[in-house]
């Protein structure tokens, strides 16, 4: 990228009122690096506590979805403490809202899988978000999680619109498809 695409690259972030944005390798270092980042940020904007806790919430979710999930990955599944994996991350702001977005890979197997835990949050109510997220902490983890089970549902909780999502073809690899999730906060 020359001088004159990255300036364009950071007026278009600045128009859209990007406040954070990273794109590249996620690792439990670079996530700490950069929750601190964005705890800094939304404390120097005077964003309420409750609002705070909940975009770093969702961060959280969205920042342990690559690093578990992601199909780019630099290390072998094998060391699952201290995988390194690649995706993209955003938080912006829109009128009095945030919204946060991130993006992976992901093999191609995995899009209706996928779309079949996320696709019937969407279409809930915040209380049927709250009863299924209730009902999902005293049961024991899916067998394709490599947490507890709690991630998009945690996202959709803490959201105040519904969860978007959409699967992008991947131009780098047939094989695999992006995977792009949106919270608004």
């Amino acid at each position: 990228m020359q001088y004159p695409q990255f300036q364009e690259f950071w007026h278009a972030a600045s128009k859209r009122q990007v406040i954070f944005f990273y794109a590249g390798y996620f690792s439990q270092h670079v996530v700490s690096a950069i929750a601190e980042t964005i705890k800094a940020r939304l404390n120097a904007a005077g964003t309420a506590g409750p609002t705070s806790r909940r975009i770093f919430s969702a961060f959280v979710e969205m920042s342990q979805n690559i690093m578990h999930y992601s199909a780019d990955a630099l290390t072998p599944a094998a060391q699952p403490d201290r995988q390194i994996r690649g995706g993209a991350f955003c938080i912006g702001v829109s009128g009095d809202q945030f919204y946060l977005l991130c993006a992976n890979p992901v093999a191609n197997a995995s899009v209706e899988a996928i779309r079949g835990k996320i696709a019937p949050l969407c279409a809930m109510t915040v209380d049927e978000i709250k009863s299924a997220y209730r009902t999902a902490l005293r049961q024991a983890a899916p067998e394709d999680s490599k947490g507890a089970g709690l991630g998009f549902l945690t996202m959709a909780r803490d959201a105040s619109a519904p969860l978007t999502f959409q699967f992008l073809p991947d131009s780098d690899d047939a094989g695999r498809t992006v995977f792009c999730i949106a919270a608004t906060i």
